[in-house]
C-alpha cells in the first residue's frame, strides 16, 4: 500500500475528470483505494469521494505542518493525491503550499497529467522541465490528454522517449466528460444531474487508454502516523453543523479532529427548514447561501432555531446567512438572519482570494489559525466589532476580518488548521 500524486503543469489540464476517472476504475477492480486534494478545496473532494467511495481530505502544505500532513496521509489502501494548478504554484511569494511540497513532505512520486491538444513535440522541452527542475520532486510517469489523433499520439511518444519517463497512457479528446461549473468551481457533486453515469463514463475510458497497473506500480510507501501532530480544538463540546447544498464546505479533517477530541457532532439542514439541535454551538459553514436566499430567508423553524441557540460560527456563506441581508446576483435583497450588522451581495461580484494568518480577538478560536478566503461577494456594510486581524500569506497587514456581536460569530475566512507551537 502506497501513495501517488497526480499533477500536471497548470490548471484545466484535464487532472480532475482523470483522477476521478482513476478512482473509479480502481475501485471497481476492487482496490482499497482513498484519495487527498492538494490545497483549499471544498468541491473537487466530494466528487473524489462519489468517485471511490470513501472521504477525501484536503493536504495543504502552506495551513499545515509536515507532521499534521504525513498524519491525515497515514491509513491503510492505495492514496491519490490530486494536485492543484500546476505542481510548482503555491503562495507568493515563493510557492509555498504547491503540490510539490506535498512530494516533498510525503516523498511521493508524480504522474505529470500533460494536456498535449496545442502541442506535439515541444511537450518534450515541457517534460523535461518538469523532470528536473526539482531533484527532489520525482516525475515518475506521464499521462497524456486531450490527444487528437493517433497520430498525434506517435509525434508526441516519439518526442518523449528520449527522457525516459515512462507514458502511462494517452486519453483523447472527448465529448461528455465536462463537468458544469460556477464561479467558484465546479458544481457540488450532489447537484450533478447525472453522477454515477458521468463517474462510470470516466472509468470506462481510463481503463482502456491508461496502464492502470503500470500507474499502481509506481506507487510509494506511506510512513506511519507521527505522534506530535497537533489537531485543532473543537471550539465548543456540542456542536450543530449545517449540511446541504447551501452549506456544505466543511473540512472532513476538522470534523474528525473535533469527534476525536471527544465532540458530538449533529447535523442539520436550513434548506430543509431543520432548526439546529440542541446544542453548545452552532456552525454555519461556507457554501452557495446566495443561490438558495429567498429559500432561506422564508425558513422560520431554522431562523428562529438560529436566533435562539446559544452561540453560532460562520464562514464565509455562513457569514453572510448571520447578516441583515444578503443581495443577490439579480440585484434582489433577502432578509437574512440579522444577528450580526452585515450587507453583502453578489450584483457587483469582486473576487477575494488568499491564504490568511488570523489572530482571534475574541470569539470562539484560542489561538491562531491558518485559513483561506475565496469569494466573489461584495461587503456594503459591516459594522461592529472585528472577529480577526490578518496578514496575507507574505505577512502583509490586512484590514480587521470578521463580525462578533455576544455569542455570535463569523468571518469570510475558512479555517483550515491551528498554527504550529
Amino acid at each position: 500500500m502506497g501513495g501517488l500524486i497526480l499533477s500536471a503543469p497548470g490548471s484545466a489540464s484535464g487532472k480532475t475528470t482523470l483522477t476521478l476517472g482513476i478512482l473509479r476504475a480502481l475501485k471497481q477492480r476492487g482496490v482499497a483505494v482513498r484519495s487527498a486534494k492538494s490545497g483549499p478545496d471544498y468541491i473537487d473532494p466530494r466528487f473524489h469521494a462519489a468517485a471511490s467511495g470513501t472521504e477525501c481530505l484536503n493536504l495543504d502544505a502552506w495551513a499545515m505542518t509536515p507532521e499534521r500532513i504525513r498524519s491525515l496521509a497515514a491509513g491503510s489502501g492505495t492514496l491519490l493525491i490530486e494536485g492543484a494548478m500546476g505542481l510548482f504554484d503555491g503562495a507568493p511569494p515563493d510557492g509555498k503550499g504547491a503540490t510539490a511540497d506535498l512530494a516533498r513532505i510525503l516523498n511521493l512520486p508524480v504522474v505529470l497529467i500533460l494536456d498535449v491538444s496545442h502541442q506535439a513535440q515541444s511537450v518534450a522541452a515541457v517534460a523535461k522541465g518538469f523532470a528536473t527542475l526539482d531533484p527532489d520532486v520525482q516525475i515518475a510517469g506521464i499521462i497524456l490528454n486531450k490527444v487528437g489523433s493517433p497520430r498525434h499520439e506517435r509525434m508526441v511518444r516519439l518526442a518523449l522517449a528520449p527522457l525516459g519517463i515512462p507514458v502511462l497512457g494517452a486519453v483523447h479528446r472527448q465529448t461528455g466528460l465536462q463537468t458544469p461549473s460556477r464561479h467558484l468551481g465546479l458544481v457540488q457533486a450532489a447537484e450533478h444531474p447525472d453522477l454515477e453515469a458521468f463517474l462510470d463514463q470516466s472509468a470506462a475510458i481510463v481503463a482502456e487508454t491508461i496502464d492502470l497497473d503500470g500507474l499502481a506500480a509506481l506507487t510509494a510507501p506511506l510512513g506511519t502516523a507521527p505522534s506530535n501532530a497537533k489537531p485543532l480544538p473543537p471550539p465548543a463540546q456540542r456542536l450543530a453543523i449545517a449540511a446541504d447544498a447551501a452549506f456544505a464546505f466543511a473540512y472532513p479533517h476538522l470534523l474528525q479532529d473535533w469527534r476525536d477530541s471527544g465532540a458530538e457532532l449533529s447535523f442539520f439542514s436550513p434548506l430543509a427548514d431543520e432548526a439546529p439541535p440542541d446544542c453548545d454551538m452552532v456552525i454555519l459553514p461556507g457554501g452557495y447561501p446566495e443561490l438558495h436566499a429567498g429559500r432561506l430567508a422564508a425558513n422560520g423553524r431554522f431562523l428562529t432555531g438560529l436566533r435562539n441557540a446559544r452561540a453560532i460560527y460562520g464562514e464565509c456563506g455562513g457569514y453572510m446567512m448571520l447578516g441583515d441581508g444578503l443581495v443577490d446576483a439579480s440585484g434582489t435583497r433577502h432578509r437574512m438572519a440579522g444577528l450580526l450588522r452585515l450587507e453583502t451581495s453578489f450584483a457587483k461580484r469582486k473576487l477575494h482570494l488568499g491564504y490568511r494568518n488570523l489572530s482571534p480577538l475574541g470569539g470562539p478560536w484560542a489561538a491562531a489559525l491558518k485559513a483561506h478566503e475565496f469569494h466573489y461577494a461584495t461587503t456594503l456594510t459591516a459594522a461592529g466589532t472585528p472577529l480577526f486581524d490578518a496578514t496575507d500569506a507574505e505577512g502583509t497587514a490586512l484590514p480587521p476580518m470578521g463580525l462578533r456581536e455576544g455569542t455570535v460569530t463569523g468571518s469570510f475566512a475558512h479555517v483550515i488548521d491551528r498554527v504550529a507551537a
